[in-house]
């Protein structure tokens, strides 16, 4: 059974979730040379399957959870399926590039990495990146810091802690290929920022265990901190990618 954090809230997941970068498409894409299939695990809400469907010929999306494909954009080339990621569905050896956003470590990795070999087409790639804490600036940070740590520290699955170590110590049995760094950017008021945090999977547990919404005291400072215009917000992202089959 795979931890259903977020169909609960996909409209406002994909609404409210920041974009990845062209250049990290570009880079992924150039990992390999054929470029037939991509296998775009863990899709969500298709996020990452729409710029794969430009740099491959076919892309397959795939998510445990049936309201993230139903939020999905229909794409001519993306195909979505309810699947696990441990069990796909998809052919043997038919797959260039496995890519991960946000959510290798949601992931049973023993069973995922396993799926990932038996799919792979000789001279396949896998890529997997994440996101944690954002920047703006300083007085905004400290507040957003103070709420992740402290008012919904408690409630982050422990599987978070992957990202808190920027995917260092994360099980990952494939030798680690150089990669340039990349980040997220994004133009945002307060109220945008609040519709973010408050897809946190720790908020929503704060939610359901507690009857209250976090948000309503986080949102008076946040404001207070932010302003009336829009801010400049900066995600770094971590990123691993690795061979998986020797062309």
């Amino acid at each position: 059974m795979f931890k259903d954090l977020f169909s609960g809230h996909a409209a406002s997941y994909s609404r409210y979730r920041p974009r990845y970068p062209e250049a990290l498409y570009d880079f992924v894409a150039s990992l390999v040379e054929r470029r037939v299939v991509a296998w775009d695990c863990a899709t969500g809400n298709g996020q990452s399957a729409e710029p794969l469907s430009r740099r491959f010929e076919r892309v397959v999306a795939t998510d445990a959870s049936e309201r993230q494909i139903e939020s999905a954009m229909p794409v001519a080339n993306v195909e979505y399926r309810v699947a696990p990621a441990e069990d796909s569905g998809l052919a043997a050896g038919s797959v260039d590039l496995i890519t991960v956003s946000q959510a290798l470590h949601w992931l049973e990795f023993e069973r995922f990495y396993a799926e990932v070999r038996r799919v792979a087409a000789p001279g396949a790639h896998l890529a997997a990146w994440a996101y944690d804490l954002c920047e703006v600036d300083p007085a905004i940070d400290v507040v957003l810091h103070a709420f992740y740590a402290h008012t919904v520290g408690e409630y982050w699955p422990p599987e978070r802690r992957w990202v808190a170590e920027r995917y260092e110590t994360i099980p990952f049995p494939f030798r680690v290929l150089p990669a340039p760094s990349f980040h997220m950017t994004a133009e945002w008021t307060a109220e945008a920022m609040l519709g973010y945090v408050g897809t946190w999977s720790a908020v929503r547990r704060y939610v359901a265990e507690r009857g209250v919404d976090p948000l309503s005291d986080l949102g008076p400072e946040l404001r207070s901190a932010w302003g009336p215009a829009p801010r400049h917000v900066r995600w770094p992202l971590v990123l691993k990618v690795a061979a998986v089959t020797p062309r």
